[in-house]
């Protein structure tokens, strides 16, 4: 079958790969219908994450119709359009009985890479690299689904694939954030990037009751997107001295919920650009960490701080201090679909949450090098590229 491949940094083949089987009683092979770039995938295109091999299949977000099912699979059926969470749980562990989905100890079968680096490993992902499993993605034709009963989720009639292919991971990751931030009616909410995964925050923290919710990027386009179909306010940070912006919106105190939506390779105005880009560079430091740092400091008091964006490993600079003597508390999560996904849809159907404007530029899957670099490098406004493999 046709499938886009990693075959080094910034490089990109559409090439064949064998068909996938079914291995486990628990698994259904998915015929892929579209599947979207996502931010956390620029980190493997540029060689940030060092564990992917030449001809790897990317993708990890994507809706499609179910076209064989293992001997054990009891609610899926041949013909089924489903959405899948881009983490993999078996859906008994531990972690999954708390609804932990992404810390799953059964979903990654390469854990040692991880439990290196981290000291234990989450869960396995579509994918993103061997660290997460090494599991075949999904900018393919047809990809197999793990524990399908637990991480695939019938669309409704009323959703269209368009809309329900941003549940696999955008919408979930942000909602995530906004509800295990603590977001409450009445609250104050700033959330860094207007990306998909930022603006489905920023949606969620509005239907969560938040009395206001603040956008902040440096692309208008993004920031138009995140007023009209979040219900934002929004703040460019090359025009804006945002810290003091966010107090004067919060009656002086700062945001109750900060939510960093960037990740490892965040841009920052001014020298502490620099500084970080070459450290990240000279492999001194693994990731980027400036919007988490002014997430940290522009927090009230007492406030809380998630953060969605990808990271690896080490960075340099970090607020220890504030975050301390602040009283924040910090959380993070790599996304638990599973628990989001059913709501979600459910939301989409009633038409409380939209995803279509996501999806700037689709094309067929040929095109996916191209799309990639669409992405990367935002031209032509594009938020997200969606590949069509069927």
């Amino acid at each position: 079958m046709k499938a886009l491949q990693w075959q080094g940094v910034n490089k990109l083949a559409v090439g064949q790969v064998p068909d996938p089987e079914i291995r486990n009683a628990g698994d259904v092979i998915v015929k892929v219908n579209r599947t979207v770039t996502c931010g956390s995938d620029l980190h493997l295109l540029g060689g940030y994450i060092p564990f992917m091999e030449k001809g790897d299949v990317l993708g990890h977000e994507f809706v499609g119709e179910v076209v064989e099912t293992g001997s054990g699979v009891r609610n899926h059926r041949v013909g089924d359009r489903v959405v899948v969470s881009s983490f993999i749980a078996c859906g008994h562990c531990y972690y999954c009985e708390q609804q932990l989905f992404s810390l799953c100890d059964n979903g990654n079968t390469n854990p040692a890479i991880t439990e290196t680096l981290w000291g234990q490993a989450p869960g396995g992902c579509f994918g993103y690299s061997h660290a997460m499993g090494g599991n075949p993605g999904s900018h393919a034709e047809y990809i197999r689904v793990p524990f399908a009963d637990v991480g695939a989720f019938t669309v409704p009639d009323a959703v269209t694939d368009e809309r329900a292919l941003f549940a696999s991971d955008s919408a979930s990751t942000g909602w995530m954030g906004a509800d295990l931030g603590g977001v409450k009616p009445g609250d104050v909410v700033a959330v860094w990037g207007a990306g998909a995964v930022g603006q489905m925050a920023a949606r969620a923290a509005v239907l969560l009751g938040a009395e206001r919710v603040i956008v902040i990027d440096r692309y208008e386009n993004r920031l138009r997107q995140a007023e009209k179909f979040s219900g934002a306010e929004t703040l460019n940070y090359e025009r804006t001295e945002v810290e003091a912006e966010l107090r004067e919106r919060s009656g002086g105190r700062g945001p109750d919920v900060c939510i960093e939506a960037v990740g490892m390779e965040a841009h920052t105005p001014g020298a502490q650009f620099l500084y970080d880009q070459v450290k990240q560079q000279l492999r001194l430091q693994t990731d980027r960490p400036a919007a988490v740092r002014d997430a940290i400091h522009a927090c009230r008091k007492g406030g809380s701080v998630f953060v969605l964006g990808v990271y690896a490993g080490f960075v340099d600079k970090f607020p220890l201090g504030a975050l301390m003597n602040k009283g924040l508390t910090v959380r993070g999560a790599q996304m638990h679909g599973q628990r989001y996904i059913p709501m979600l849809l459910d939301r989409m159907a009633s038409g409380e949450l939209v995803t279509e404007h996501l999806a700037t530029h689709t094309m067929p899957l040929d095109d996916a090098p191209t799309g990639y670099r669409m992405f990367k490098d935002k031209e032509d406004d594009c938020v997200r590229a969606v590949f069509l493999p069927n």
